[in-house]
């Protein structure tokens, strides 16, 4: 199943635990939170040219929602969310769901591959050692309070000047990312929760984006 035809789910990273197996290795995993995520709209190939499920999640006080929105997730009957998103589907799976529909965690099986996508941590401003995975120069012989800088940005009279894209300082992080091909270890279908083997994107709280993965075996 590709990407463009997998319907994932919305949720929020609570943090990390470690379970144990039978054997007692210690496995550590990510919880996410996917619980209450409705479908507030969905898009037929006759409306809208194409088809998807547009999915919310979290709760929002009305007076925080913007008229035009409202009027959208009215017309559904479905509670304002904190984020919405769409999930490009087949017909088949589109049809099964209609506005004001739940999407269980089940979405998802143990032993399933899957991609997690969120906003990585902000580190601030940061040198191009940290920032780019230079590497430092000697730390004696020397070498004058020049142990963690660029050096040279390699440009003369011709060009003279720096080309755009070259790696220097700046801001660290706060950028969308994917993590790929995690397996989800289980499924907490009561409470809604996903446990995910490994680290995903985000800080605690921060909202994300749980799909099939797209480059597991088998899966295109």
């Amino acid at each position: 199943m590709s990407l463009s035809n997998s319907l994932g789910l919305l949720g929020r990273k609570v943090g990390m635990m470690r379970l144990f197996t039978d054997d007692g290795d210690a496995v550590p995993v990510t919880v996410v939170d996917v619980s209450n995520n409705r479908v507030t709209q969905v898009k037929t190939q006759e409306n809208d040219g194409y088809v998807a499920l547009q999915v919310t999640f979290g709760s929002r006080k009305a007076s925080r929602v913007t008229k035009p929105i409202a009027g959208h997730l009215a017309k559904a009957g479905v509670e304002a969310g904190e984020i919405i998103q769409e999930f490009k589907v087949t017909a088949d799976t589109a049809a099964q769901y209609a506005a004001g529909a739940a999407v269980p965690a089940t979405v998802f099986a143990v032993g399933q591959k899957v991609d997690v996508q969120g906003t990585s941590i902000g580190k601030g401003f940061a040198g191009t050692i940290k920032r780019h995975n230079f590497k430092s120069q000697r730390a004696s012989h020397g070498n004058s309070r020049s142990h963690n800088v660029p050096g040279s940005i390699s440009m003369a009279q011709d060009p003279g000047r720096v080309f755009p894209g070259k790696r220097m300082s700046g801001h660290l992080g706060d950028v969308t990312c994917t993590t790929q091909n995690l397996d989800v270890v289980r499924v907490d279908e009561v409470r809604g929760l996903l446990l995910i083997k490994g680290a995903i994107p985000g800080s605690k709280g921060g909202f994300v984006t749980v799909r099939p993965a797209v480059k597991a075996k088998g899966a295109n």
